[in-house]
C-alpha cells in the first residue's frame, strides 16, 4: 500500500516540469482524487492491521499524518476547480471585450454593427466548454432548477452534488440553495439542516448570514418559535455588516414572529 500511494505521489511531481502542457486541470483534479483514494485506503488498512505492523504510537502518527496530507489534498482540489472559474470568466471578459472593440471599429467604419459576425469565444468553443468542469455543471443545472421554480428538482440536484463533491468553493453556496430549495418546497425539517450544515461548515462564508436567516425561518414554521427569534437575533451580533435586503427582511421577520 505505501509503494502505491509513493507511487502516485511520484507521478504528480515528474509530471510538473515533462508534461506541464500536456495536463488539463481535469488530469490533475483526477490524478489528485486517486491518491486521496489510496490515501483512504491506507487508513483503513492501519486501522485494521496497523497494531500488528507498527507500534501504537507509530500507527497514531501515521494516521494523523495521513489526515494531514488528505486535508491538503481536498484543499488543491478546491483551488483547482478555483482556478477553473478564474479561466472561464478570463474567456467571457475577454469575448466581450473583443465583441465590444469590433462593434465600435464596424460604427468607425460605417458598416452597420448588427451584420458582423458573431465574435468566437476565446480558445474557441471547444475549449469553452472544456473549461466548465462536471461540478460547475452540475452546480448550474441545479440552480437553474430553482431559479426556474422546480424546488423538487432543484433540490434533488444539490443532494446529489453535495454527494459527488462534498468539499470545494460552491460547497457553501450550494448547502445554502439547498435550504432554499428544501423550504420553498415546504421541507421545513430537512431545510433547517441544510441552513445549519450550511452555517457551521463556513460561519465566514457570504452565505453564512442568509443561512442563518433561512434557519431561522424554518424554525419557525417547525414550531420553534423562540428558537427562531434568537437565531434571528444571532445574526446581527455575529454580522455587523449585512446588507440592506437582508436588514429589512430580518425586521420584517422579526414583527412576523412577534420576538420580543
Amino acid at each position: 500500500m505505501f509503494k502505491r500511494v509513493y507511487g502516485v505521489i511520484l507521478v504528480l511531481l515528474l509530471a510538473g516540469p515533462l508534461h506541464a502542457q500536456e495536463m488539463t486541470l481535469d488530469d490533475i483534479r483526477a490524478d489528485l482524487a486517486v491518491l486521496s483514494q489510496e490515501l483512504e485506503a491506507l487508513r483503513g488498512e492501519l486501522s485494521t492491521s496497523g497494531g500488528t505492523v507498527l507500534s501504537a504510537r507509530d500507527a497514531a502518527s501515521a494516521q494523523v499524518q495521513i489526515g494531514e496530507i488528505n486535508a491538503d489534498l481536498r484543499a488543491a482540489l478546491g483551488r483547482v476547480e478555483a482556478l477553473e472559474i478564474k479561466v472561464q470568466q478570463v474567456i467571457e471578459d475577454g469575448t466581450r471585450r473583443i465583441g465590444d472593440i469590433e462593434f465600435r471599429l464596424s460604427e468607425l467604419e460605417g458598416l452597420d454593427p448588427t451584420l458582423a459576425p458573431p465574435v468566437a469565444p476565446l480558445g474557441g468553443s471547444e475549449a469553452q466548454s472544456e473549461v466548465i468542469s462536471p461540478e460547475r455543471r452540475a452546480f448550474n443545472d441545479a440552480k437553474k432548477a430553482l431559479e426556474a421554480g422546480d424546488s423538487a428538482a432543484a433540490a434533488s440536484q444539490l443532494a446529489a452534488f453535495l454527494g459527488n463533491f462534498p468539499d470545494g468553493p460552491l460547497t457553501n453556496e450550494a448547502r445554502f440553495l439547498q435550504g432554499e430549495a428544501l423550504a420553498a418546497h415546504g421541507d421545513f425539517q430537512n431545510a433547517a439542516r441544510s441552513y445549519l450544515s450550511g452555517f457551521s461548515g463556513a460561519p465566514d462564508s457570504p452565505f453564512a448570514p442568509r443561512s442563518l436567516y433561512g434557519l431561522s425561518t424554518s424554525l419557525f414554521q417547525l414550531g420553534q418559535a423562540e428558537q427562531a427569534c434568537l437565531t434571528l437575533a444571532e445574526i446581527q451580533i455575529r454580522y455587523a455588516d449585512i446588507d440592506e435586503a437582508l436588514s429589512h427582511d430580518i425586521i420584517e421577520q422579526r414583527g412576523a414572529m412577534a420576538c420580543p
